[in-house]
């Protein structure tokens, strides 16, 4: 256990962060993988603005690095464009 004051203040403060990072990405993940098992054009190309955002935001916040952000959004983008 910690013995200072700010050792244990930011205990609690790692552990809500963690929580908020973990809140994040599984939403994240969650909705990119609702949109690659979305079979119909018009679903998908409606899903895609949002998830887009999700990913720019984890970047942001250096939950994801903004290069994997990238790649998971051209990626997901061939995706939607190749549904016929």
């Amino acid at each position: 256990m910690a013995n200072h004051k700010s050792a244990q203040k930011r205990i609690r403060a790692n552990n809500a962060k963690r929580l908020r990072n973990r809140y994040w990405a599984k939403t994240t993940r969650n909705a990119v993988r609702k949109l690659r098992q979305s079979k119909e054009k018009a679903e998908a190309t409606e899903k895609l603005p949002k998830v887009m955002s999700l990913l720019d935001k984890m970047a942001k916040k250096n939950l994801i690095h903004k290069n994997k952000a990238s790649n998971l959004k051209s990626k997901l983008t061939k995706y939607v464009n190749s549904i016929a």
